[in-house]
């Protein structure tokens, strides 16, 4: 969910600083797009880190002797799960 408003963060910056060309006396669109395009992209990299910080993978390894043909049997899962609070 970070990602996806850091994203839109950033975007709706963009569009501010480089695609609006009104001048108001009492703000500056420009900066403003700036800004909102620094924390956008501070949004997205924190919401990358979180995402990857919560990622766990678990490989179980089982060997058993299969009694028919005398062999022995290896099974490996992996699992990969993502905690989210």
């Amino acid at each position: 969910m970070s990602i996806g408003a850091g994203i839109v963060l950033f975007v709706i910056g963009a569009i501010l600083a480089f695609a609006v060309n009104v001048q108001l006396e009492w703000v500056n669109l420009d900066l403003i797009g700036y800004i909102l395009m620094a924390a956008g992209a501070l949004v997205f990299v924190i919401g990358l880190i979180l995402m990857m910080r919560n990622r766990r993978s678990e490989t179980v390894t089982r060997t058993a002797v299969d009694p028919a043909a005398n062999e022995r049997v290896t099974r490996q899962s992996t699992s990969t799960t993502n905690d989210e609070i």
